[in-house]
């Protein structure tokens, strides 16, 4: 993805819509460069375009947000902090076979933002995304499939070996 596609999806999640007029800006290169990336972004459902008799917005989807947010933990300025606050963070994720695509992308998310599956559908981790998984719940609509704790409060034998997990 280019980087004016990056830049583009990161605006667009900033605001419900912007005017595609406002993602522009003055450069003609630039200009055509990023209607190039929009139209990308479009053709690939990370974005949408709503037309009004004034002007045109750009939207971005759930797909795009999905997008952006494995974008964020890819890359190199994602850094997660070295010394762990004392919480750990809990998912419990549990989403029926027929959103089995759904399920793949989030256990995807969950490992690239450092979690380690303890059992099945229960994932950890001391680094703190849970933000971040709190708006991709509220984004794809999972209302009981996810559950997300934050705890300090975990047995010693557990917290020993979750510590070696991470340590890998």
């Amino acid at each position: 993805m280019s980087s004016h596609s990056r830049k583009i999806l990161k605006k667009l999640s900033e605001k419900p819509a912007i005017s595609v007029e406002e993602l522009k800006d003055g450069d003609i290169k630039t200009s055509y460069a990023i209607s190039r990336a929009l139209k990308n972004l479009v053709e690939g459902g990370y974005a949408e375009i709503h037309k009004t008799e004034r002007q045109n917005y750009a939207k971005i989807t759930a797909h795009g947000k999905s997008r952006l947010n494995t974008m964020t933990l890819g890359s190199e300025d994602a850094l997660v902090p070295q010394a762990w606050d004392g919480f750990w963070r809990i998912i419990l994720l549990d989403l029926p076979e027929e959103r089995k695509s759904e399920r793949e992308s989030l256990r995807y998310l969950l490992k690239k933002a450092g979690f380690v599956c303890l059992k099945n559908s229960a994932w950890i981790s001391p680094y703190p995304y849970e933000y971040l998984f709190t708006n991709i719940k509220r984004d794809l609509g999972l209302t009981t499939e996810m559950v997300i704790f934050t705890t300090n409060n975990i047995d010693e034998i557990s917290k020993k070996i979750f510590f070696e997990s991470f340590k890998n």
